[in-house]
């Protein structure tokens, strides 16, 4: 899965890497983003419009659910494209999330041990997502996750689906719709690029801390 992750480069530089209007304040940085707070991702809303910067709550429940249902933080990418409570948001409605890396805790750790991955040339990462329209007006979204691969694979079995630079424009794409088309034309990033170390148990308390102390290795 993925449940905590960090933010820290210029929002702005990002915006005009995926040729986004630049917001006019720059974002504050995060360094322990945890489920159940706005998060920042990038979306099109429109085959002729510009992608956008947009704050989201991070949990996803469609308007439809009429404040019943689920608000996971997370969508599998074997099930996103059929489970009828993402379809529809994975053929219209797909968004990218802002990140430079995440948290993974090593299973059966007593204090649980955190360990932040990310890529060895410290670029910034784009999440897959996919959002809706909640029934309290916010827009809710939920990051995709697929089997870990590589060095994340050491710390969980799961980890986001970060996009290749050259899949970006393809996965906001409102006027792609099919699945199987998405999934030929989108890539995630080569696993030999990621890269993980220990961190700081401060992680497991998202209240206590957002320094970028969070990342030093331990």
């Amino acid at each position: 899965m993925c449940g905590r992750f960090a933010l820290f480069s210029p929002v702005s530089d990002l915006a005009r890497k995926v040729g986004a209007a630049v917001p006019e304040q720059e974002f504050c940085s995060r360094y322990n983003v945890a489920p159940g707070t706005w998060i920042t991702a990038v979306r099109q809303a429109s085959e002729n419009s510009k992608p956008t910067i947009d704050e989201m709550w991070w949990g996803y429940r469609p308007k439809w659910a009429k404040g019943k249902g689920n608000q996971p933080i997370n969508a599998r990418v074997e099930t996103v494209a059929s489970n009828a409570y993402f379809k529809s948001a994975f053929a219209r409605h797909r968004c990218l999330v802002l990140a430079d890396g995440w948290y993974e805790w090593i299973k059966n750790s007593s204090p649980k041990q955190p360990h932040f991955i990310c890529r060895k040339d410290r670029s910034p990462l784009f999440f897959a997502g996919i959002y809706a329209e909640r029934d309290d007006g916010r827009l809710g979204c939920a990051i995709i996750t697929e089997q870990a691969r590589g060095s994340a694979a050491e710390v969980h079995d799961r980890m986001p689906l970060i996009l290749t630079d050259d899949s970006l424009e393809r996965w906001l794409a409102p006027d792609l719709t099919d699945r199987e088309t998405i999934r030929s034309l989108v890539q995630h990033i080569d696993a030999s690029l990621i890269e993980h170390w220990s961190v700081s148990t401060d992680v497991n308390k998202p209240a206590e801390g957002q320094g970028d102390e969070l990342i030093n290795p331990v």
